[in-house]
C-alpha cells in the first residue's frame, strides 16, 4: 500500500477531527514530483512532509490540535492493552451476534453473502412499508441510539449499524435489538403502492 488514512472517530474510538496517515516512498515521491499545484493549501502532502521530514524544507503548516493526538494515542494505547488480533476477532463475534438478532426481528441484511459484509458496519433493509426516518427518530429520541440512514442510491431504503471501537460491546447490541424491537412493534405500516 502506497498511502492509508483513517479517521480517528472510527474504529479506534478516538476524537472526530484527526486522520492518522501514513505515505510510502513511492507515493511520496510521486507528490513531490506533482506538476499540477495543489488547489488547497492544507491538503499539499508536499508541504507537509517538510514538516515532517528531517531533511525536507520546514515551513509552518498548521498547528498541531494537540489535545486530539493525546485523545489519539490513549485510543491507541487502549488497542495496543487489548490486542489488535483480540480487537478484530471482537468486533468479528460481535457483528454475527447483532446480524443474528436482526434476523431473528425479520430484518434482512443489504449484503446477502456473510463472508462479504463488514463486521464495523451491518447494512440492514427497510422493511416495505416502515418509515425509516421515523425510526431513526425513535431509537435517537427515546432510546438515546442513533443508526444511520441509506446514502444515495439507498437513502431510505437501509439502516446503516456502525460496530466500531468501544461500541462494538455486546451489551450495545442487545440494547439495539431490544429498543429497535419495540420501537417496530410500535410503528404503524405505511401505505405501499404498487405500480
Amino acid at each position: 500500500l502506497d498511502a492509508v488514512y483513517s479517521g480517528g472517530q472510527k474504529c479506534l474510538s478516538s476524537v472526530a477531527g484527526i486522520a492518522p496517515i501514513t505515505i510510502g516512498d513511492r507515493a511520496l515521491k510521486k507528490i513531490n514530483q506533482r506538476q499540477t499545484p495543489v488547489s488547497t493549501w492544507f491538503h499539499d502532502l508536499g508541504l507537509i512532509d517538510g514538516y515532517w521530514s528531517e531533511s525536507g524544507q520546514r515551513s509552518y503548516h498548521h498547528t498541531a490540535p494537540v489535545n486530539s493526538i493525546f485523545a489519539l494515542a490513549e485510543s491507541l494505547r487502549l488497542v495496543k492493552q487489548e490486542g489488535l488480533e483480540h480487537a478484530w476477532a471482537r468486533h468479528c463475534q460481535i457483528s454475527e451476534q447483532l446480524v443474528a438478532g436482526l434476523e431473528r426481528l425479520g430484518l434482512e441484511m443489504m449484503v446477502d453473502d456473510a463472508s462479504l459484509r463488514l463486521s464495523q458496519l451491518s447494512v440492514v433493509k427497510v422493511p416495505e412499508g416502515i418509515d425509516e426516518a421515523a425510526v431513526r427518530t425513535q431509537l435517537l429520541d427515546e432510546e438515546d441510539i442513533e443508526i444511520g440512514a441509506g446514502l444515495g442510491p439507498l437513502a431510505g431504503k437501509v439502516w446503516r449499524i456502525g460496530l466500531m471501537g468501544y461500541s462494538c460491546r455486546t451489551e450495545n447490541v442487545d440494547r439495539l435489538l431490544s429498543a429497535l424491537e419495540g420501537v417496530l412493534g410500535d410503528l404503524p405500516k405505511v401505505s405501499v403502492c404498487s405500480r
